[in-house]
């Protein structure tokens, strides 16, 4: 996990096939092997949203939990992202329409997606292998299997929060969507047909641009129509995660930054990670999840998707999000100020900053804002979303007992977080696998 954007500290004290392993009550391995006890302390990899929102639920089950993290809490795609919680639009990243783009556009530093051009094999494997997902057939495919997180995700929120986590979650109304013309609309609507299809219910209604920018007066007079989507919410990501991180702490247990975990040595006698034996591990490490979990059977690539933000003061503050489809835009209240976050960029997770991806985010919102203080930016951020070539997370067991992971989430790691850790935290205690978490299974 890490960003280019330094925070001050916040330390808290090859595709295999793989067929459901059969249980047999909590007493067992969920990889299928010997009996093993009921796991008494976990030490969970990762003090993002995901590796968070799973100690806690940990918690609540009785376990002794130990965080550890190579940076600090929220120090990687947690911090600058535009923290909506839109379950209802938590959708697989490879769709047909990535594929419109054309390698000329994709090549283009201003590009919505951008993929530099490189020799590192490892990402052009992946690209090819999500270039085979952009098909109806497969996205429908991963849709359905999204829909069990998305109906559970809201409420996990709300039960972290009636079980201490002090930060609340805010309404997102409006949730504006807004775009240059009527033509330029339809994408979304259709994509919306599309979840509709799938079974899941998307709640919008259609306005045009002056109703739009009555509401919002922020939004320019470029905008010609809008789609109002309900039953949304929004967070300050680095602040919802901080006070996770301070309930894990609170009630019990242990977060250690600049904890970096090089080696998990599965044993007879429980798992031990950086030098200390535990009953289990959950790898929850963000874009770097691979090189810890490849070893136990995870052979599905996760790639850094980098996204990149900054925010700036803004005469009109919207009330509610403001997404610009078409450019790939989202824009978010933090405070007293709009984060303008965006841009899906394939690259390493540790390259340096873009200053091109900045100014692309820049020079679009300059035409679709009014009254944004641009070339008054604070908090230049990139982060590396981890993207899986299906657009579906991992979360689950290894093929080494006592060794789970949670990630992969793509765009939606901090929507889904709290319910992947409700589910994770039920499956390393009790030893069966959630219908939500099979089709997500990290060995598939």
């Amino acid at each position: 996990m890490g960003a280019q954007h330094r925070r001050p500290s916040l330390s808290s004290g090859a595709d295999d096939q793989h067929a459901d392993p059969a249980h047999d009550g909590g007493m067992t391995s969920t990889t299928g092997s010997s009996a093993r006890p009921r796991p008494e302390r976990v030490a969970v990899l990762g003090a993002g949203m995901v590796g968070l929102s799973t100690a806690w639920h940990l918690q609540s089950a009785g376990v002794e939990v130990t965080v550890l993290d190579r940076d600090d809490v929220a120090a990687g795609s947690s911090w600058g992202n535009a923290g909506w919680l839109t379950p209802s639009m938590a959708v697989p990243l490879p769709e047909p329409s990535v594929l419109r783009y054309g390698v000329r556009a994709v090549l283009s530093p201003s590009s919505p997606v951008y993929v530099p051009p490189t020799a590192d094999l490892r990402l052009l494997r992946f690209l090819a292998r999500f270039a085979r997902n952009c098909t109806p057939a497969r996205w429908q495919a991963a849709m359905r299997a999204l829909i069990p997180l998305n109906n559970g995700a809201l409420a996990a929120f709300d039960e972290m929060e009636a079980g201490g986590v002090a930060a609340r979650t805010a309404a997102a109304e409006p949730f504006t969507a807004a775009f240059r013309t009527e033509a330029d609309s339809r994408a979304l609507l259709e994509e919306f047909e599309h979840i509709r299809a799938c079974g899941q219910e998307v709640r919008f209604e259609v306005v045009d641009g002056a109703s739009a920018r009555a509401e919002e007066p922020a939004l320019s007079e470029e905008i010609g129509t809008a789609i109002r989507i309900h039953g949304e919410r929004f967070i300050d990501p680095a602040a919802y995660v901080r006070s996770v991180a301070d309930s894990v702490v609170a009630r019990g247990g242990t977060i250690r930054p600049e904890a970096e975990v090089t080696d998990v040595a599965p044993g007879a006698g429980g798992v031990r990670v950086g030098g200390e034996r535990y009953d289990a591990v959950v790898i929850a490490t963000g874009a770097r999840l691979g090189a810890l979990a490849r070893p136990f059977g995870v052979r599905r690539l996760v790639q850094a998707g980098r996204g990149y933000s900054f925010t700036v003061k803004v005469d009109d503050l919207p009330r509610g999000p403001v997404y610009f489809p078409q450019q790939r835009v989202a824009c978010t209240p933090v405070g007293d100020r709009l984060r303008i976050a965006g841009m899906m960029e394939f690259r390493a997770v540790d390259a340096p900053m873009d200053a091109r991806r900045i100014q692309a985010l820049v020079d679009e919102s300059g035409r679709l804002l009014r009254g944004a203080h641009l070339d008054q930016r604070e908090d230049e951020w990139v982060g590396a979303r981890p993207c899986t070539a299906d657009g579906l997370p991992l979360v689950g067991a290894t093929r080494a007992p006592g060794v789970y992971v949670a990630g992969g989430h793509g765009m939606w790691g901090i929507t889904l977080g709290p319910v992947t850790g409700k589910l994770l935290a039920e499956q390393v205690v009790t030893g069966r696998v959630p219908d939500a978490l099979r089709a997500v299974d990290p060995l598939r």
